[in-house]
């Protein structure tokens, strides 16, 4: 993911349009979407009215931060499960917590509910399917039988595991997300990458038990059988 902050943005990120949206990822991810454009106004500099010529209203704006924060993801997970993967991950490792802001604001969308949620949501999984597709394409990442359930399996996983961390050791200040994001990481790196490469089951007994007991198992290309597994 890109930070929210970047030191090298791209030359639309320069434009008061680009600032004021950075901001608004930023304030919504502290404090909520109840903030007023006034405040948001006041973080970047600029008058409230300036922020309704570029935006329209209060829900343009926050579309806007839906669509910047999704490319993010969208570019930097493609990265990430590209053939430059391993490298990519010791870069994004390097500055997780510059993160923060954008991981605030994408578990603060998913907290609040309701149908702007819930598009966003649908919006993470189409994204995540589309990525893992370019992974199966460039041999990074094995296929399934049901790619769009997998996307959103994991999409649900990644987004509930922090959601769920968060909510037993709540933050005493927003602030303090990004070491937070940090400590996360570092207690889940390990388990997550060898579970993702390496696999947990010893045989696919229990996959095959499934497809079975499933009236309609879909249809799609399945993965390959593991490396010493006799069954087909």
């Amino acid at each position: 993911m890109r930070s929210a902050t970047s030191s090298s943005p791209r030359p639309d990120d320069l434009t008061a349009r680009a600032r004021i949206r950075d901001a608004a990822i930023a304030r919504f991810g502290r404090d909520g979407f109840g903030v007023g454009l006034r405040t948001i106004a006041q973080d970047v500099g600029v008058s409230a009215p300036l922020v309704l010529h570029h935006f329209g209203s209060k829900d343009g704006l926050r579309a806007a931060c839906d669509e910047h924060v999704l490319a993010t993801v969208k570019e930097h997970k493609a990265d990430a499960l590209g053939p430059s993967g391993p490298d990519h991950l010791l870069v994004e490792l390097a500055q997780v917590e510059g993160y923060a802001p954008l991981v605030a604001y994408v578990l603060r969308s998913i907290q609040h509910g309701g149908d702007l949620a819930r598009t966003f949501l649908d919006a993470f999984v189409a994204d995540a399917e589309a990525y893992l597709r370019e992974g199966v394409a460039a041999g990074t990442i094995r296929p399934s039988r049901d790619e769009a359930a997998r996307a959103r399996w994991l999409t649900l996983q990644g987004l509930g595991g922090m959601l769920v961390a968060l909510a037993v050791d709540p933050l005493d200040d927003p602030a303090g997300l990004g070491p937070r994001l940090r400590a996360y990481l570092d207690s889940l790196a390990l388990p997550a990458l060898e579970l993702y490469t390496e696999g947990l089951l010893t045989d696919r007994r229990m996959l095959d038990a499934y497809l079975m007991y499933v009236t309609d198992p879909p249809a799609g290309t399945p993965g390959p059988t593991p490396p010493g597994d006799p069954t087909p």
